[in-house]
């Protein structure tokens, strides 16, 4: 797949994911917030919580879920990412956080893609 297919599917992936997230009552704050440790996908507020989201989509389930794609590396990065994000904008400071993971995988027979919400996914450890 080119680099402009993957980056346009990433694109719909992460609208697909914002508009189901807003849809159950969340808040964008940020977009693709990037730096050099890692990106977060989408910044939202959800009541007084930062949720920290990343959005993972997979057109196959060959080898497991989208949802299976957040290893141990990838979560680090993603901290890493959400404690520089924190140092630059100290008014989420004063808000709780929490890592989560909306997980896109193909609809079956062509159907609709299903979306699942993972709150709180993983955890900062240390």
């Amino acid at each position: 797949m080119s680099p402009d297919n993957t980056t346009t599917l990433g694109r719909r992936a992460e609208d697909l994911a914002c508009g189901h997230l807003e849809a159950l009552g969340l808040q964008l704050l940020e977009r693709n917030y990037r730096c050099r440790a890692g990106e977060i996908d989408l910044v939202m507020l959800d009541g007084t919580t930062l949720a920290l989201v990343e959005v993972r989509s997979r057109s196959t389930s060959a080898h497991g879920g989208a949802a299976a794609t957040v290893g141990a590396r990838k979560q680090q990065r993603f901290i890493r990412a959400a404690r520089h994000l924190m140092l630059t904008r100290p008014e989420y400071r004063k808000l709780a956080a929490r890592f989560d993971v909306v997980a896109i995988d193909a609809g079956r027979d062509g159907g609709p893609p299903a979306v699942r919400w993972i709150r709180d996914a993983f955890r900062m450890s240390g």
